[in-house]
């Protein structure tokens, strides 16, 4: 299906020149003189670079072939991260590149959203809250127990995330995944 210039809102995932995007801001502009027009800025799903982009009566664009997986997370062999559909047991790599920050909040056996465009893998989305334990971080001290003061604390994954100074290391805590924050102790 092709969208055109009416169809355009934000949100919408829009394909040009065999790139998926999807529209991050949306404005419809009519001028004083001649024909209205629509300005968008559009998101590459491919490599994250934001766009600005023109459509005017008649521009068309076409509907992107996006599939979205629920896939476990098996392991990293140092080159490519290894996922598998649990449906299928079909296995498939994902570069480190490409997975990006997101690796740092993944275990083995998680589950992930993995994103494909024209069956090919390019993206992928983890759960916005994950339980970590805490490996590595400073023993708390006395009176330390309401204070807004942090301390740095390393998890099983290797990132490291702001601890109020009361939670020790060992515990199991959850981490927000899109702000990198600590939130709040796990009940373990």
């Amino acid at each position: 299906m092709a969208y055109s210039m009416g169809d355009l809102k934000k949100g919408l995932k829009i394909e040009l020149e065999g790139v998926p995007y999807k529209i991050v801001e949306y404005q419809h502009v009519k001028p004083g003189k001649g024909a209205a027009f629509v300005r968008v800025k559009i998101k590459s799903y491919i490599d994250g670079r934001v766009l600005e982009k023109t459509f005017h009566a008649g521009d068309k664009c076409e509907t992107p072939n996006l599939e979205d997986k629920q896939m476990q997370y098996l392991y990293d062999d140092g080159e490519f991260c290894q996922f598998m559909d649990t449906t299928t047991y079909e296995q498939i790599a994902i570069s480190d590149e490409e997975v990006g920050e997101n690796k740092k909040w993944m275990l083995d056996g998680m589950m992930v959203d993995v994103l494909f465009h024209n069956g090919k893998a390019i993206g992928l989305e983890v759960p916005q809250v994950v339980e970590l334990k805490i490996v590595e971080t400073a023993p708390n001290f006395r009176g330390d127990t309401q204070g807004s003061n942090k301390k740095p604390a390393t998890l099983e994954t290797g990132a490291v995330v702001q601890i109020p100074f009361h939670v020790l290391e060992g515990e199991v805590i959850r981490v927000d995944t899109v702000r990198g924050e600590y939130i709040e102790r796990a009940n373990k």
